[in-house]
Parts: C-alpha cells; sequence; structure tokens
C-alpha cells in the first residue's frame, strides 16, 4: 500500500513540476527533505522563491486535494520553509507558498489547478 502511494505521489509532483515549467518556473529542488519533513518542489518564478505543496487525489471524496492543505498541514510547511531558507542562507528574498491540486477523476484526463500565494505566514490566512 505504502508503495502505491509513494507512487501516486510522485507522479503528482512530474505533473506538478511539468505544468509550472510550462508556465516559466525553474525547479530548484524536489522532494527537499530534512529532519522536519519534506518540501515537495522548490521553485523561482521571476525571483520569488516559491515552496509548492502538491496534493493529488484519485477521487473527489472527502473533498478532494484541498482538503488535504490543512491548519497542520500548512505550519509543517512554514517550519520547513523557515529552515530550507537558514539551510541555504538565504535573505532578504520574497517567498511564496502555492499549492498544485491534481485531481484525477476529471475528464478526460486528471484536473490541475495551481493556487498562487495560497496561504500567508503571518496569521495563516488562507487564499482559496
Amino acid at each position: 500500500m505504502r508503495d502505491r502511494r509513494r507512487l501516486v505521489g510522485d507522479e503528482g509532483e512530474s505533473l506538478a513540476e511539468t505544468f509550472l515549467r510550462g508556465r516559466g518556473f525553474r525547479i530548484l529542488g524536489r522532494n527537499v527533505r530534512s529532519v522536519l519533513g519534506e518540501l515537495d518542489l522548490v521553485a523561482d518564478d521571476h525571483g520569488v522563491l516559491v515552496f509548492v505543496e502538491v496534493k493529488r487525489r484519485r477521487t473527489g471524496a472527502y473533498g478532494g486535494a484541498i482538503e488535504a492543505v490543512d491548519a497542520r498541514k500548512r505550519a509543517k510547511l512554514i517550519r520547513l520553509a523557515a529552515q530550507y531558507l537558514a539551510q541555504h542562507r538565504i535573505e532578504d528574498r520574497a517567498c511564496r507558498f502555492d499549492v498544485v491540486l491534481i485531481q484525477d477523476d476529471a475528464v478526460p484526463r486528471a484536473a490541475v489547478q495551481h493556487i498562487t500565494n495560497a496561504f500567508d505566514v503571518e496569521g495563516d490566512d488562507l487564499r482559496w
């Protein structure tokens, strides 16, 4: 079961990477791991450092992919991004959090939705 979920996740990240590259993003890292967890994608969007969470779902049951980026997940992403910035000694650079949602039950192919600046660090305000 774990291998199947990992495969589905890897395929979703590949779809998201291709999607973002097609929109001019430069991918800086994929599956960036640390002791705190993993950032799916780190990208550059015309000078803005973007931390991208990718969520793929086979069906819309239980709210679909968007429901998986809850407050707990957002807090974890914020911690991971802070760690990334510290490790790479990045200061005074514009950053944001994007979410790429992939819903497999869309017809005729998977629907990809890109939410730019999906949430804010201060106050953890949602943008969707």
